[in-house]
């Protein structure tokens, strides 16, 4: 039997498998032979844009090399003809205001003036119309609007609810008090008056009344209320508000009473002027208070020395100096003037300064402005300390706004001791805080709470009111008001 390696079906397998080789054998060479030239070409391509790159930057090197040296032997020309030159742009122009035109020669105050009067009438308006408008004692704060009773519109509310069985809603203080269980003769207890004095804690903390004010103020109405019987409603309404109208009235009533211009009058037959400190922080319109106070002296035809005390603030004695030009404006240079000696200068020395200028020239009324500073700084406390103790003011002012509720409270007590505490290791009386002047007043509604704060802290009472921005709005403290506001 034949083996498969001899037969020619082998035979015919081995010369396939023969040729397949050979012709693969042949497409390797084929690939290597074109790899090769591929190879050799790129490598060509790559030398000569080498040898191309460098042949540019060599060319390059050359140009830059007679650049510079064409600029070294070439002289400046002559200007450009005026053809060539491309027109300039057109630059922004200043800005012309209303009132004060293009110059500001009516705003250079840089040359110095004997006594930093500079005081001159170039583009102000007519303000004369302001003139007589605070004669005599100044307007109490809602004097001149028509209050509402608001008690009786109170009681007429609850007592119609109660007829008609229905809850009532009333916006008053004394609404709360139909929370009590109240039925013909009961007598009042603490126990039924406590959720009561809890809402009317809650109705006085609204208003920006101080805790401890509140406090006592319940304690009070308490003590009026326990152990009594009402056969009517209204008449335990009319109770609770009387109670209540006594304490703030009590409150709100000071020690003693400042009347500035019997004051003024009093100093002035003794032949010295009438000294008023301002004080304060910052940014609560010292400034633009005491010049509303000045314009109230002037109307009441005095005359008044007004001295920049600020010597910290940038534009402080600007500030004073424009509030004095506008009244110079609708009086006369001889009845106001400003006395300042520019920045960095001793507050303490320049008041002293201005106090014996304005006695050598008769002015009757001194008004001295400080820089603001916060209750805490205790360097700038003291030299507020040293003002006041050195020169003695008739009357020192701080200057709160009612905008700030309770702050103005721990400002003024803290002002206060400072003064104290600094003053009474020098000679001569203790140094304290005589009055108050309550800025902003016409931006808190109703929230009168400061005010009630403020003079049971102190004892002190509020002299100025300021409502607006305008120099007649300066007021003085209507308890009545005030009380009605609270209770509302």
């Amino acid at each position: 039997m034949k083996q498969f390696t001899q037969s020619k079906k082998f035979e015919k397998t081995a010369t396939a498998n023969k040729a397949m080789f050979e012709q693969d054998k042949s497409v390797a060479s084929t690939a290597a032979r074109l790899a090769t030239a591929v190879m050799g070409t790129a490598s060509t391509e790559a030398t000569d844009a080498a040898e191309k790159a460098k042949s540019e930057i060599e060319l390059a090197r050359e140009n830059m090399k007679k650049k510079k040296a064409g600029k070294k032997g070439k002289k400046k020309t002559d200007e450009t003809p005026a053809a060539s030159k491309t027109p300039k742009k057109k630059g922004k122009e200043a800005r012309s205001w209303d009132m004060g035109g293009k110059s500001t020669e009516g705003i250079d105050f840089s040359a110095p003036v004997e006594n930093g009067s500079h005081v001159t009438n170039a583009n102000l308006k007519d303000e004369s119309h302001l003139k007589g408008t605070m004669s005599g004692d100044l307007t109490g704060v809602g004097e001149d609007e028509e209050d509402e009773d608001i008690y009786e519109e109170e009681e007429e509310v609850v007592d119609n609810s109660m007829s008609n069985g229905t809850s009532g809603k009333s916006s008053g203080m004394f609404s709360f008090l139909k929370n009590i269980n109240f039925s013909t003769q009961q007598t009042v207890t603490s126990e039924s008056l406590q959720p009561v004095l809890d809402k009317l804690k809650e109705h006085l903390t609204s208003k920006n009344v101080a805790s401890e004010i509140s406090v006592q103020l319940c304690d009070s109405l308490e003590s009026s209320l326990v152990g009594r019987s009402y056969s009517t409603f209204t008449g335990l309404t009319s109770t609770a508000k009387q109670a209540l109208s006594d304490a703030l009235t009590k409150i709100l009533s000071p020690k003693h009473r400042v009347n500035v211009l019997r004051d003024v009058m009093d100093a002035k037959s003794k032949g010295r002027p009438y000294v008023i400190t301002f004080c304060g922080v910052n940014g609560v319109g010292k400034s633009t208070n005491l010049a509303k106070v000045c314009f109230w002296l002037l109307d009441n035809n005095y005359r008044v020395l007004v001295v920049g005390g600020d010597t910290f603030r940038a534009g402080a004695v600007e500030q004073l100096r424009t509030h004095v030009v506008r009244l110079a404006n609708m009086y006369s240079e001889e009845q106001v003037q400003l006395y300042e000696r520019g920045y960095g200068k001793d507050p303490a020395g320049l008041a002293f300064e201005a106090i014996k200028y304005a006695k050598e020239r008769r002015y009757d009324v001194v008004l001295v402005d400080t820089a603001g500073r916060m209750q805490d700084n205790e360097p700038l406390m003291r030299a507020l300390s040293k003002l006041v103790a050195l020169n003695n003011p008739d009357l020192t002012l701080f200057v709160g706004e009612a905008l700030v509720g309770n702050e103005a409270v721990d400002q003024l007590v803290k002002f206060n001791q400072s003064l104290i505490d600094n003053s009474s290791a020098s000679a001569g009386t203790k140094s304290v805080i005589d009055g108050i002047l309550l800025t902003k007043f016409d931006c808190i509604d109703d929230k009168v709470g400061a005010a009630i704060s403020m003079t049971y802290i102190t004892g002190q009472p509020i002299v100025f009111v300021g409502t607006g921005q305008q120099y007649p709005d300066l007021k003085s403290l209507n308890v009545k008001s005030v009380v009605s506001a609270l209770l509302r």
